[in-house]
């Protein structure tokens, strides 16, 4: 069995020594653990820090492409390099190391799929009052979005057997752990949420510069992918509220026609006919996407097999070698 900790870093040369130096050199039920840093192009001495604190792998990209990017990469060259199990963590220390043990064993004890850690956002003291409750809303919202219970849904303390690394898409630009759970929640997938500690603040967060440039592109990423993934459930909700609101409106007008008084209100009889045309279209659009949906969760299978069929024949020329 062997567990690779990937840690995605943009500039943690501070850092990223404290960092390795608390996880985890042997585990009860792992044979072997590698480190491996994905260097998101910084432009101070990650690598050569990586370099001197004894990373097995380093992936260096050419250009800061963003935490998402960077986290898919880890993803596929944990996988590549014979991973069984794969534990994203930050490169600024926030996580505990000592607690990977905790999001290891659940997959390695057949529990679960994937195991992310639980910060208890709720009561985080570096975290205001007012980041606090967006957090701990954030989490419900992407909790109804993925039909399973969300306690933390931004912590990216995560555990991942290698079947469910096969079979994640990340798609977003901005972050993986929104998407990745709405992911689970569709694909049911086992998901187990295990308490985790924290370390002291090092630095204030890349992510979130600033509460409503953060809200507002979360809010934006939740609904892209709960489209994505429930299109006939967003779209058939859509289009039967403007139905709805269509034949009130008609119903209106009717109501001033039996009393004589229908002249004065034709205005409700063209938005009844509007809204009800374009809540039919929106229905269509619905079953459109759902057919999209289904074509994607075939091209998605696809990519599975492939990714596992390449990986087992890399495995089978090292084995020959």
């Amino acid at each position: 069995m062997k567990l690779v900790i990937q840690i995605p870093c943009y500039n943690e040369e501070n850092t990223l020594p404290q960092t390795v130096r608390d996880l985890p050199r042997s585990l009860p039920g792992v044979d072997k653990i590698e480190y491996l840093v994905i260097d998101d192009g910084s432009t101070d001495r990650t690598v050569q820090v990586a370099q001197q604190v004894g990373v097995h792998h380093i992936v260096r990209l050419k250009r800061n492409c963003g935490l998402a990017h960077a986290f898919r990469v880890g993803i596929e060259s944990a996988l590549s390099v014979g991973a069984d199990v794969i534990v994203n963590t930050d490169g600024d220390n926030q996580y505990c190391g000592a607690d990977v043990e905790r999001l290891v064993r659940p997959i390695l004890e057949g529990q679960a799929d994937i195991v992310v850690g639980d910060r208890g956002v709720g009561t985080l003291e570096h975290f205001s009052p007012l980041k606090r409750s967006l957090q701990r809303l954030g989490s419900w919202v992407v909790e109804q979005a993925a039909g399973i219970p969300i306690p933390d849904a931004t912590s990216g303390f995560r555990a991942f057997s290698r079947e469910a690394a096969l079979r994640l898409t990340v798609l977003s630009d901005y972050t993986y752990t929104l998407e990745t759970l709405i992911q689970a929640g569709v694909r049911k997938m086992k998901l187990v949420y295990v308490p985790v500690r924290t370390n002291p603040q090092t630095r204030p967060s890349r992510l979130i510069r600033n509460i409503p440039s953060f809200v507002l592109r979360s809010i934006i990423t939740i609904l892209r992918f709960y489209t994505m993934y429930r299109p006939l459930r967003v779209f058939t909700g859509v289009g039967a509220a403007l139905v709805v609101i269509g034949v009130s409106l008609g119903l209106r007008f009717l109501y001033f026609f039996l009393r004589g008084s229908g002249a004065g209100h034709v205005q409700s009889l063209i938005l009844t006919a509007i809204l009800t045309i374009v809540g039919f279209q929106v229905w269509m659009i619905g079953l459109i996407a759902e057919l999209v949906r289904l074509n994607r969760q075939m091209l998605e299978e696809t990519l599975y097999r492939v990714r596992k069929a390449e990986l087992e024949s890399n495995n089978k020329e090292i084995l020959q070698r």
